[in-house]
């Protein structure tokens, strides 16, 4: 497909070097760009049709990357990403060895800072802007927050930073869904346009410029002037709270416009001091079907753009949809139970307990923390709450489980969702940390199912029989064919096969990889058993005393190194005495890029293929 002006676009200064009456076209254009590719790709959809003015307009008067632009949370960025020379990467948005999906300074030097959570943004543009005047360089710092961004407790954290002699700072809220302060009419929209106007800025710097030089009462009329402004801004926006915080305030009634964007974003580049604009905007905008249902449209697979039905937001079968309904099932029966989760009810699944049960259904927003200790407190109390949390979200909220949940021993579930490697979104959702904290502790039970069967058996035992933290965790999207029928035991862990010779161990979607790699050395004369794990966390001492008695032991596991339960496999053998060989294998790379699962499987050398070739150099040698 050919575009007219956005075909000229290969860098931010091109975008600069537009007439401001070629900029409405040129936002038709990206918009069709978006549909087109991300219809084809997958990825965020909705946000980013909404932010294309916002984003349009800071390259404009901010090229990058002379400006630094921070974004929250990143999914915002594909506008961004268009301007920065990177139009051609987008037929491969989230995939193999193409385009994050997110910022990501690996991949360029436009992109300010990495940014897959939320709640951030103005801490890292504080620090940016800082560190811009320590260093005497030019530009500015824009951050683009999304409003919920502003549910999550570090963006305040960052805001009580914020100095007013910040003039480098810009923070725009791109407001597509609540509403942080209302419009107040006419009154509002005039003094808006005025505090934008060229004139008005000028005449306040030569105001102002003149009471200083006023020997006797210079001062304290400035002083009553902006007292009495003061006042007529609070009676009329009901709210300073930005103010309050050292930055001018302005609003933008429809970010979606982008000649009032512009003007906006003309008026912060001249202002003497921290700029906050606050932007209504429609999310999903220039697409029908996003914009009436933006949240199916928020993250998608690929669709048909000339035949759109609304995408599934949480797939009916995946682990998460399980786990939820049967969560919802629980609760007709056990009043105590209650659901929290962090601004992801449909992600994990919890979109059939919130049906069911309002009133014990929480959405606490991009607030992983408060989750957590909240759930504890609810705990305290003789309720049953159930914290269902992506694992690289709950990395932000460990303090809170060590300090509130664990020292207290108290009764919280943690339900990890998206536990192991991750694929689309790339590095910063990768679930491969979380064991590195909850297995520190003997006393918390930690499951990791197979399957549906396993899933649903292991969650009611530990709701139902266990009074104290707990853990399950489980993969992201559904079971797999090979081990859909298996069998749920009920054991700590389950043995398969007889060979006394080689022996795998493994949990979770790994299961999957070591019976693949049996069938494989099976066909090629080498038998060896399985050690599956269901209880990861403790690890039973009799299943150590089975590995004791193999000449190999292998361990391949989805979680780094350090921290593993590989890691600490090899430790208890050695305890124990084992006289073998063991070798385990784990992810060894901190960031882990965006590929389908089997692609990151194979990278991370964990895969059927990778361990048949690392038990077949015994046999070899």
């Amino acid at each position: 497909m050919n575009y007219k002006i956005l075909d000229t676009i290969n860098r931010s200064e091109d975008v600069a070097d537009l007439k401001m009456s070629q900029l409405p076209e040129l936002c038709d254009e990206v918009r069709q760009f978006l549909i087109d590719k991300v219809s084809k790709t997958g990825g965020h959809l909705s946000a980013n049709l909404g932010t294309v003015e916002a984003i349009t307009a800071m390259h404009y008067y901010f090229p990058t990357p002379l400006n630094q632009f921070i974004f929250d949370v990143g999914h915002q960025c594909y506008t961004h990403k268009i301007y920065t020379g990177r139009k051609n990467g987008f037929d491969k948005l989230r995939k193999n060895e193409g385009l994050s999906g997110f910022p990501s300074p690996n991949e360029s030097i436009h992109d300010a800072f990495i940014a897959g959570h939320g709640s951030t943004s103005i801490s890292v543009a504080v620090g940016a802007a800082i560190a811009k005047k320590i260093k005497g360089e030019p530009g500015k710092v824009i951050a683009m927050v999304g409003d919920g961004a502003f549910t999550g407790g570090m963006i305040y954290e960052g805001l009580n930073n914020v100095s007013k002699d910040l003039d480098n700072l810009i923070v725009i809220l791109n407001d597509n869904k609540m509403s942080i302060s209302k419009n107040v009419g006419a009154m509002s929209t005039y003094l808006s346009n005025l505090r934008t106007n060229e004139e008005y800025i000028a005449a306040k710097k030569n105001v102002t410029s003149v009471l200083d030089k006023m020997p006797v009462l210079g001062k304290p009329i400035a002083s009553a002037i902006t007292l009495s402004k003061s006042a007529v801004r609070r009676s009329l926006y009901k709210s300073t709270f930005f103010e309050d915080l050292g930055f001018i305030y302005h609003k933008v009634n429809d970010g979606n416009d982008i000649y009032q964007v512009c003007n906006a974003l003309k008026f912060a580049k001249y202002a003497e001091g921290p700029v906050f604009i606050h932007m209504i905007t429609v999310k999903g905008k220039g697409f029908t079907p996003a914009e009436e249902n933006p949240g199916a449209f928020h993250g998608v697979g690929s669709f048909n753009v000339d035949k759109v039905s609304d995408p599934d937001v949480a797939p009916s079968d995946s682990f998460s949809t399980v786990f939820g309904r049967n969560l919802s099932d629980m609760a007709n029966t056990n009043t105590k139970l209650c659901a929290i989760t962090a601004a992801m009810k449909y992600g994990t699944g919890l979109q059939f307990f919130y049906k069911e049960h309002k009133n014990r259904f929480f959405d606490v927003g991009m607030a992983e923390e408060h989750a957590v200790t909240f759930a504890s407190s609810l705990a305290k109390n003789n309720l049953k709450p159930v914290v269902c949390v992506y694992s690289t979200f709950m990395q932000r909220a460990m303090d809170s489980f060590i300090h509130d949940t664990a020292l207290l021993n108290l009764n919280v579930m943690f339900a990890i969702d998206r536990a192991g490697l991750v694929p689309g979104d790339g590095e910063t959702h990768q679930g491969i940390h979380d064991l590195s904290i909850f297995a520190n502790y003997d006393n918390v039970p930690i499951i990791c199912p197979s399957n549906y069967d396993e899933l649903k058996y292991w969650q009611e035992y530990l709701i139902n029989k266990v009074n104290g933290p707990k853990v399950i965790r489980y993969q992201r999207g559904g079971q797999d064919n090979l081990v859909k029928d298996y069998k749920c035991t009920g054991n700590f862990y389950d043995l398969i096969g007889e060979n006394k010779d080689t022996i795998i161990v493994c949990y979770g979607r790994q299961f999957v990889e070591a019976l693949k790699a049996k069938e494989i050395l099976k066909n090629q004369g080498i038998e060896i058993s399985i050690l599956k794990l269901n209880v990861i966390n403790p690890i039973e001492k009799q299943a150590i005393e089975i590995l004791k008695n193999y000449r190999y032991v292998y361990s391949f596991e989805e979680h780094v190194k350090n921290g593993s339960v590989s890691a600490k496999i090899g430790l208890e053998l050695l305890e124990a005495g084992f006289s073998g060989l063991y070798k385990y294998k784990c992810i060894d790379n901190y960031t882990v890029y965006h590929a389908n699962v089997p692609e990151l499987q194979k990278k991370c050398k964990i895969d059927a293929d990778s361990i048949v070739e690392k038990i077949k150099e015994n046999y070899e040698n």
